[in-house]
């Protein structure tokens, strides 16, 4: 908004310069050079780790956009720290950006740092995850329950419409496994004959997906499906099963369609997952972000739709 606003007062130099001094060159030279030194919007980009793919795609649509409309975007990765993150933010507040776009590592970690963004005069969007407080413009994201929901039903049609399921569940706090998870349950729990036998945390990690998984099949005998709030859990817990030959026995089925994970889909081994538009999410946020600077009403929540990958 500054630059939208010195943009505007530099005109307003040429128009006055054209009409006390005839219009005389060196007046709209001046003007024009004033803009030209206000420079570009700067929009800060806060990403919760840029280990995970999804986010690197989220990452790389943002600044596609913003190279298209001229922005500048400053990347800054958390690395799933709410520490970090929180330094992260403060450090782009003292920058100066124009707008923050946050993908939070966790929804209530993040809100002091919202907080800081508001007392600073700059608008926040957050972008796939949201904020459990603080002002927000704007959220752009896909919508998770309905997507636990859709993976919820295509699961328990594939395993029959009966049987044992395991939930692998996301990080903790964050909107993304609370919303997924939700929505899975929504539908699990209204299904008679469906027992989740484990739900665990694997915090959206393919390692952790891989360890917490293999210990569910030590413990459980009877595994029929497995949902996971995200495709790095799903291909961990795939690794797993494989490892100890029971692949086949079970039903897999994931979140965010990463390219590993459609792979997977294509190869048969994973049955299906719920595919979001990650490049379409950032680079959405980049231009609801310079709508709003540009002086324009923007919606509350910016949804992004969803689709069901399967072989």
């Amino acid at each position: 908004m500054r630059r939208t606003l010195s943009i505007l007062v530099s005109l307003l130099l040429v128009v006055s310069g054209f009409a006390f001094a005839g219009g005389s060159q060196e007046a709209g030279e001046s003007a024009a050079q004033e803009a030209a030194e206000s420079g570009p919007m700067v929009i800060g980009l806060s990403v919760s780790t840029l280990n995970n793919p999804f986010f690197v795609t989220l990452r790389d649509g943002a600044q596609e956009t913003a190279d298209g409309l001229g922005v500048e975007l400053v990347v800054v990765d958390s690395q799933d720290d709410p520490a970090r993150e929180a330094s992260n933010i403060q450090d782009l507040i003292q920058q100066g950006v124009d707008a923050l776009l946050i993908n939070p590592t966790d929804s209530d970690a993040v809100v002091p740092s919202v907080q800081r963004a508001n007392q600073a005069g700059i608008p926040v969007f957050t972008v796939d995850r949201g904020a459990n407080g603080g002002e927000v413009v704007a959220h752009i994201a896909s919508d998770n329950v309905a997507g636990g929901e859709m993976a919820a039903n295509y699961l328990i049609d594939a395993i029959g419409g009966s049987g044992k399921v395991v939930e692998l569940q996301g990080i903790p706090g964050t909107s993304a496994a609370r919303d997924r998870g939700e929505g899975f349950n929504n539908v699990v729990n209204d299904t008679s004959g469906v027992e989740i036998v484990a739900a665990q945390t694997a915090n959206f990690n393919r390692t952790e997906g891989l360890n917490v998984f293999q210990n569910i099949l030590q413990a459980e005998p009877e595994i029929d499906g497995v949902f996971a709030h995200n495709d790095e859990m799903i291909l961990g817990a795939l690794q797993a099963a494989e490892a100890a030959g029971r692949a086949d026995q079970i039903v897999f089925v994931g979140f965010d369609a990463v390219d590993d994970a459609v792979a997977a889909v294509e190869d048969g081994r994973l049955a299906a997952t719920v595919a979001q538009q990650p490049s379409e999410i950032g680079s959405l946020g980049v231009s609801t972000a310079v709508t709003y600077l540009e002086g324009q009403d923007v919606d509350s929540y910016i949804p992004v739709p969803l689709s069901l990958v399967t072989q």
